[in-house]
């Protein structure tokens, strides 16, 4: 049995968006009506996606912590979940700086990410309509789901494990660049240790 590949996943957004309602929602398929939204939480979960064993760390960050604490968990991260309230177009709004701050603190890189309209069962109160949600999902080059943690209704499961994909893909490719690198750096080194020895 081959070792399962480790995915670790951050959920980022406003406090009250329901990220800790989506995360139990999709370890539990249950809908828990109340918790401290101020708690953070670790998450470990496995799962066999497209026949490979995957174990997932997701965490569900409380959505007010402080700037550092925010910075830490995004350093932490290899694939995120930004969600924000159909029925909270602030919760929107706030998706874009999110974005800009994990692109600067993840740069080189590109961030792995998945785009959440959650509480889709709010239909009547929505403020967000899917299409601005799948422009912004375009926008920032991600997958984007509308789906409600209440009722379970959207495709939940496939929003993580679809992040999972995102980020093996990615460290394929960047797997393959690294390993050339590495190789020119042991040569260098070689060389180096052969000049030293015979000078």
């Amino acid at each position: 049995m081959a070792k399962s590949a480790e995915v670790k996943l951050a959920i980022f957004g406003r406090a009250g968006v329901g990220k800790s309602a989506l995360v139990v929602r999709f370890l539990t398929k249950r809908f828990i009506w109340e918790y401290d939204p101020t708690l953070e939480s670790t998450y470990r979960h496995q799962a066999t996606i497209d026949d490979e064993v995957v174990s997932m760390e997701i965490l569900d960050t409380a959505g007010q912590e402080d700037t550092i604490q925010r910075e830490g968990h995004m350093r932490w991260g290899e694939g995120f979940v930004l969600v924000y309230d159909i029925t909270d177009r602030g919760s929107f709004e706030e998706v874009v700086p999110l974005k800009n701050i994990l692109d600067e603190i993840k740069k080189p890189k590109n961030v792995t990410l998945v785009l959440v309209g959650n509480k889709a069962d709010l239909d009547h109160s929505r403020q967000v309509s899917t299409e601005e949600g799948e422009k912004l999902a375009t926008e920032l080059a991600c997958a984007f789901y509308e789906c409600s943690a209440c009722t379970g209704e959207g495709n939940i499961t496939e929003i993580f494990y679809e992040l999972c994909r995102e980020v093996r893909r990615r460290r394929m490719v960047q797997g393959k660049t690294r390993r050339r690198s590495s190789t020119t750096h042991v040569k260098q080194a070689i060389n180096k240790m052969l000049t030293k020895i015979s000078s």
